[in-house]
């Protein structure tokens, strides 16, 4: 398929322009504002104060969690990124300067077998305390690599959410970086995964941070979720 013809059917597939208009103009403008870094920590008891409604950005190893907050925030560097898998290994919250109605929290990836399995055990305990214990917690973000697909770490973590009854979403990460026919593939099989999770979205996001595909939508659904809607 020529690449034109690939990426006007890529971006009929993510739906960016479905969104309403005034949806996403008020989603554009709390992202538009000052975000700032709010609170970092290893323990779950140094949470920050609860205020306001939380999104957290859940996904394995190098999946791309910290670009996506970049890319939302139109911030270059508000959430560091590297191509060393395990570099987050903190809860990292932001807010917006001026209406600190949306807290987001940037959490370490999980799966990375190369850190110490002290540092993985301690990881993993951090994450799975937070996702059961945060009362303001409105939506987790589950970030999964469309080149992968759903891997074992994935359905831990969106059992540990089924359980606990927290609701979630899948959003696929480097739609441009996949085959038109792969990520089709991909998102049946991410699809028929979800298919009989009670805490699971049905929708599946799709997105890519280099070229901005998906923003749109994803920054209009938060906007409504710090709404209430």
């Amino acid at each position: 398929m020529p690449e034109d013809n690939q990426d006007a059917s890529l971006a009929a597939l993510v739906g960016d322009d479905e969104v309403e208009e005034e949806i996403a103009e008020r989603g554009r403008l709390l992202f538009a504002q000052a975000w700032d870094f709010m609170w970092g920590t290893k323990f779950f008891h140094q949470l920050p104060p609860i205020e306001g409604v939380e999104i957290a950005f859940a996904g394995r190893s190098n999946v791309g969690k910290s670009s996506l907050l970049n890319a939302i925030t139109g911030r270059k560097a508000l959430a560091r990124t590297s191509n060393t898998p395990g570099r987050t290994k903190e809860l990292n919250f932001f807010r917006p300067e001026k209406e600190p109605t949306l807290v987001i929290c940037d959490m370490p990836g999980y799966g990375y077998a190369k850190a110490s399995k002290k540092e993985v055990a301690a990881w993993n305990e951090l994450i799975l305390d937070y996702l059961r214990g945060r009362p303001n917690l409105r939506r987790v973000y589950v970030l999964i690599d469309s080149r992968h697909g759903l891997k074992p770490n994935d359905t831990e973590v969106m059992t540990t959410l089924d359980k606990a009854a927290v609701n979630y979403q899948v959003v696929l990460t480097k739609v441009d970086k996949t085959k038109l026919s792969d990520l089709n593939k991909v998102i049946d099989k991410v699809r028929l995964g979800l298919k009989k999770r009670p805490a699971a979205h049905p929708e599946i996001l799709l997105t890519s941070s280099d070229k901005k595909i998906g923003i749109k939508r994803l920054r209009a659904e938060m906007q409504l979720l710090a709404e209430g809607d």
